[in-house]
């Protein structure tokens, strides 16, 4: 069986097709299953801090750092973390700036945010101790089944699934899945709940983790040192490259922004913080916006900070111009330095506006991108164009 032979049947699914079978395992087959996998794990799993603790809390962290970031990219951030809010008190009773500041460059925002969130609705509505029940666990901020899952298996050792995207990829393997993930959650995670050892759930849901992120990868997965080869239909119809499914995906879509540093008199640099809601809430940034049909980039920057801050300034000279890309589209940052003219800045389409000193940029949180303007600010200074009054 190929992927081409398979390729004809996709079209022919309905649009919800996630009960399409039904997730089936033999009690011996199945007891085989956790036992190879739990010995796999003894010997083959990678030694991380969190998985040394029952701490809810730390656990918790480092959950939602995990979720769509790699180990390696978390570790630092992770042991910073805890160094810094050490409990949930302390992460409640933190300013958000600093929240943000300690999570900066780890990327997805909003997952930061919510942690402050949730740790201050732990404090407000149990007293400070995480919950243990599945149903209040899932009403805490950004904290959905497979997070609340990873927590209450590792830290209370009860027995609920997991389905991150490494599981979601050995389970379709080893079922034979040949339709996208997408379209079979409900079958994968009864198959996550079947498979799921009660007797210790959280080295189960480690070890399936570690399965996927080690030897289960998305290219070239290492078979001949899986403990489930002998039983993975991917393997024996030499499907591994093939599944799990995917589908055709549309062109993400590239944006060009305009971007401007602003001086005033005194050489400064004004700055706005973006609202709460969308991508980067919370963060601070160089204003700017997206460059509209039949405008050039210095008219692009002219008019999108008078419609953000309402205020006039001169756009001076391109500075310098960079790619960034986020999950769901790219973006062309042009940036300029521009001198302020005239108007009080007002925060009409963000939270605040601050006119601060280059030295004082490392006291906000920024974006990745702005992070690289910044860095290339220091390195070349004030331009000549700008000449402070004092």
């Amino acid at each position: 069986m190929t992927l081409q032979s398979i390729e004809p049947h996709l079209s022919k699914l309905p649009p919800d097709n996630n009960a399409w079978r039904e997730f089936h395992i033999g009690e011996l087959h199945l007891e085989e299953l956790r036992r190879s996998l739990l010995n796999w794990y003894t010997h083959q799993g990678r030694e991380l801090p969190w998985r040394n603790t029952s701490d809810p809390y730390a656990i918790w962290v480092s959950e939602i750092m995990l979720q769509q970031t790699q180990v390696k990219t978390v570790l630092p951030y992770y042991q910073r973390w805890l160094e810094r809010f050490p409990t949930i008190q302390s992460l409640a009773e933190a300013e958000q700036q600093a929240v943000l500041m300690l999570w900066q460059g780890l990327g997805y925002y909003a997952r930061a945010r919510n942690l402050h969130k949730a740790a201050q609705k732990v404090m407000s509505d149990y007293g400070g101790q995480f919950p243990t029940q599945i149903d209040e666990v899932l009403k805490l901020p950004g904290i959905g089944r497979t997070t609340a899952g990873g927590i209450l298996s590792s830290a209370f050792h009860q027995a609920w699934p997991i389905l991150d995207g490494n599981v979601k990829r050995v389970l379709a393997r080893l079922s034979g899945l040949l339709i996208p993930t997408k379209y079979a959650l409900s079958f994968l995670w009864k198959g996550s709940e079947i498979l799921l050892d009660p007797n210790d759930p959280k080295a189960f849901n480690q070890a399936l983790m570690d399965l996927g992120a080690t030897v289960c990868t998305p290219k070239q997965p290492t078979c001949l040192l899986c403990p489930w080869s002998n039983v993975c239909q991917a393997h024996h119809l030499n499907l591994q490259s093939v599944i799990p499914m995917s589908e055709t995906r549309e062109p993400i879509p590239h944006k060009l922004i305009g971007v401007a540093v602003i001086w005033n008199e005194q050489g400064q640099i004004l700055i706005d913080k973006r609202p709460q809601s969308g991508l980067l809430g919370g963060l601070w940034e160089f204003p700017g916006g997206k460059l509209e049909p039949n405008e050039t980039l210095a008219e692009c920057v002219v008019r999108e900070i008078q419609e953000e801050l309402g205020i006039c300034i001169e756009v001076l000279e391109h500075f310098m111009t960079l790619d960034h890309a986020y999950t769901h589209f790219k973006v062309t940052l042009s940036v300029h330095h521009c001198r302020h003219v005239s108007g009080e800045p007002q925060p009409i389409e963000c939270d605040e506006v601050k006119w601060v000193t280059l030295d004082e940029l490392d006291q906000y949180p920024f974006p990745t991108a702005n992070q690289k303007i910044i860095a290339t600010l220091r390195e070349n200074g004030m331009p000549c164009s700008i000449v402070p009054t004092s």
